[in-house]
């Protein structure tokens, strides 16, 4: 099923300990991605293979960036708008990093986890009990809108939270629970103008297949490529939720993927660094060429 397909590891970006949330920075031709547990944000110009790196005060899991280039982070304790120094000298140091909005945390031991932006510009993400032992399903995914308000919990009882994706029309909703008593992808009716999901539904089901779904991205065909987590494979599901392709990757626990590239034809993918029993590749980047192409995933159309 993987038949003509170059994977090849970006040797450059190094490796994370939770690697997540690839963003590509078309402006840029540069790749952002975070390490979760090194409170990290972490940059690739990937023509030069120039790599910077910023570290935030607190555990950050997913960001997506307005159109002046200001990060907005889901942290441990909210949503926060970074400003990334620019400076060779002070890759290490963030200027400016203001806490934007937070939810009542309904237990402890709380952070946001996976999160990308609407077709409209809107900021989604959802929240999670670190400590995945106790499944507890207090997770919710909440709406930041672009006036900078943040909803109550659009849909709550997760424990895992992932896989958030749009089709390229904006009017299907993709969400994931990779916890490993879930493993389901949900798709939503999206309505485009009030930014509500609706119409909820079991889109595929990982016990039918590999791997936990983790972070996600929709291509230009409007299939929905999930990071099958503990599998080592990318799993590519058309719109009516039919498995067509899976690629395997040299990496246990890919992450999220995004497209990016000149042409969007590359599907840069994070992994994870296991506890134990890691190897090389683990915790990498990597290229996916598969004969497909994305789309420029949106930025956040507010002003932060």
């Amino acid at each position: 099923m993987s038949g003509g397909v170059s994977v090849e590891r970006v040797t450059a970006a190094g490796q994370a300990s939770v690697g997540e949330s690839p963003v590509w920075r078309a402006a840029e031709e540069a790749l952002y991605w975070v390490d979760i547990p090194a409170r990290k944000i972490v940059r690739l110009h990937v023509a030069s293979g120039v790599r910077s790196e910023w570290t935030l005060p607190e555990k950050v899991a997913c960001i997506a960036f307005d159109a002046s280039g200001v990060a907005l982070a889901g942290l441990e304790t909210g949503l926060f708008a970074v400003t990334l120094s620019s400076s060779a000298g002070l890759q290490d140091a963030v200027r400016r990093t203001r806490k934007l909005a937070a939810p009542v945390f309904p237990a402890p031991d709380m952070r946001f986890n996976d999160g990308r932006c609407d077709r409209q510009g809107r900021f989604w993400a959802g929240t999670m009990v670190q400590d995945m032992s106790q499944a507890n399903p207090a997770g919710a995914l909440f709406r930041f809108d672009t006036n900078g308000e943040l909803s109550a919990p659009v849909v709550d009882g997760l424990i895992t939270q992932n896989g958030l994706a749009w089709s390229p029309d904006g009017t299907t909703m993709y969400l994931s629970d990779s916890h490993p008593s879930r493993r389901l992808i949900w798709a939503f009716d999206f309505d485009v103008e009030s930014g509500t999901p609706h119409n909820r539904r079991v889109f595929a089901d990982l016990h039918d297949y590999v791997g936990r779904p983790d972070g996600a991205a929709v291509d230009a065909d409007g299939c929905y490529w999930t990071c099958a987590n503990d599998a080592g494979v990318l799993l590519r599901f058309t719109p009516q939720g039919k498995l067509d392709r899976q690629i395997a990757v040299p990496a246990a626990k890919p992450s999220m993927c995004a497209f990016g590239g000149r042409e969007f034809d590359t599907l840069y993918v994070t992994s994870i660094r296991p506890a134990s029993g890691a190897t090389a590749d683990d915790g990498c980047v990597f290229a996916v060429r598969a004969g497909v192409s994305g789309l420029s995933e949106s930025g956040y159309a507010g002003a932060l």
